[in-house]
């Protein structure tokens, strides 16, 4: 059996204009982790990744720091809800910029209600699919993972696709997507185990490239 390596996107620029760009701690977190997978010998079969610019940055730092480039094939089931969206399906009122410590936890308080909403069929976010189309646009990537059941893959996504797979290999409810959804990191690695018939969850939200005490302050959220 193979394994599937699910990495989500290195930190990028919250809270700024276009939060679609790696910062530059983003980009060296990706080629850490490169090196990281470089120093297990991994070579990967496939690689999937979303549309998304930090999508396509987060494969070139860890291409770069694998030293080995497979051609990606761009899925963009793989690409992230719109947040924004999310949170103006269930909140009318003025949301205030996430420049302080309090708006950023309003900002994730409101995420968190929304998502639980959208996941249930209670809430229509403007310009994008039911929670039952965008999670079978991730479902779809597994499977195409699954077609290479007796190697190595890469999937480089983001957080929502990503606990989204995770929920449905395990079959949680969406509230429990929802948490696992805010608590990955940028450039966390989960690993599915893999059959031709079915993943099965080996770990979860690993970040085994920034263990080192001189890296705590690389470890990042958004």
């Amino acid at each position: 059996m193979g394994t599937l390596y699910l990495v989500r996107h290195g930190q990028a620029s919250f809270g700024s204009h276009d939060y679609d760009r790696l910062s530059e701690l983003g980009h060296r977190q990706c080629r850490a982790l490169g090196e990281h997978f470089r120093s297990m010998s991994l070579s990967f079969d496939l690689v999937l990744t979303g549309t998304l610019r930090r999508h396509r940055e987060t494969y070139e730092g860890i291409a770069e720091g694998l030293g080995s480039r497979p051609e990606p094939e761009a899925w963009p089931g793989l690409n992230e809800y719109d947040p924004e969206a999310i949170v103006r399906a269930v909140h009318s009122g003025p949301i205030a910029a996430p420049k302080t410590p309090e708006a950023v936890r309003q900002h994730f308080r409101l995420l968190r209600e929304g998502l639980v909403a959208w996941m249930q069929g209670r809430s229509e976010p403007a310009g994008m699919p039911s929670y039952a189309d965008f999670a079978a646009g991730v479902g779809a990537a597994l499977a195409r993972a699954r077609e290479r059941a007796d190697a190595d893959v890469l999937i480089v996504s983001s957080g929502g696709p990503i606990s989204i797979a995770v929920g449905l290999v395990l079959g949680l409810a969406p509230d429990a997507v929802a948490e696992l959804n805010l608590r990955i990191r940028n450039s966390a690695v989960t690993e599915f185990v893999a059959s031709p018939k079915r993943h099965s969850l080996l770990s979860f939200n690993g970040l085994p490239h920034l263990h080192k005490p001189e890296l705590a302050d690389w470890v990042t959220y958004a």
